[in-house]
């Protein structure tokens, strides 16, 4: 325990050194795309019989609270190949499973971050939904897995430009095809189906109902978490062979 609070002590740490910043970055994307989805092409706009507005920024907290925690691989990468922590991290007595805990914590920290930016974001353009604990569950499943998997393909990646190349490969095109702007239903059968082998789908989905007060669907939530756990322990072997 006291490893896994010591990598996460110093992630809060550099979030803490630049929580303006961050805070900014956090809020500029999805002010954009309100402004210019939710108003500028959506606002006469109805889906399922709800403004196009509060069907968006469900989506924006999906989207978000992916990227926000994939960006912690970004963070390890520097770490890595700059400041060289990680060779640090090697030498100290600081289990595997300490190690990928804290960095995963630190990822779910910055997605509860993000998302708490854009509900007062919407909150500002009247758009009040239901934040219940379901909702907030679906978020850090959410984070849960991305950050795990960010933890995974940091260990991967032989340099800080093959991260970039991962985020365009991986990141991009769920953030655009998983259910965030548009209604997956509308897209032809083919595609819906290579839809749903998406996670951010399934997220999306779980956000979205518990953000309308609908029944929360305990295959959404159940998958999410266990792809989660999936990523969660190969992030495991992955520290393990990055340290060989």
């Amino acid at each position: 325990m006291r490893g896994c609070f010591a990598i996460y002590y110093r992630e809060l740490l550099i979030l803490r050194k630049k929580l303006l910043r961050q805070l900014a970055s956090m809020s500029v994307a999805p002010l954009l795309y309100i402004l210019a989805f939710g108003y500028g092409m959506g606002k006469d706009v109805t889906v399922g019989g709800r403004p196009y507005i509060e069907f968006l920024i469900p989506g924006l907290v999906a989207m978000n609270s992916m990227t926000q925690a994939f960006a912690i691989a970004s963070e390890i990468n520097i770490a890595r190949f700059y400041w060289r922590i990680f060779e640090e991290f090697q030498a100290a007595p600081i289990r595997n499973r300490a190690y990928v805990t804290g960095e995963i914590l630190a990822g779910i920290t910055r997605t509860l971050l993000s998302v708490t930016v854009i509900l007062v974001i919407g909150a500002a353009f009247g758009v009040l939904l239901s934040y219940d604990l379901f909702f907030w569950l679906a978020v850090v499943l959410n984070g849960f897995l991305f950050s795990s998997l960010a933890v995974c393909l940091a260990m991967m990646v032989k340099s800080h430009a093959d991260q970039a190349l991962l985020t365009n490969f991986v990141i991009t095109p769920m953030a655009f095809l998983g259910g965030t702007f548009f209604p997956v239903d509308r897209m032809p059968g083919w595609v819906q189906s290579l839809l749903k082998f998406l996670p951010l789908t399934h997220a999306a989905h779980a956000i979205r109902g518990a953000s309308f007060g609908e029944p929360p669907d305990p295959f959404s939530y159940l998958l999410l978490a266990g792809i989660g756990l999936v990523f969660f322990v190969a992030a495991f072997f992955c520290v393990n062979k990055a340290r060989e």
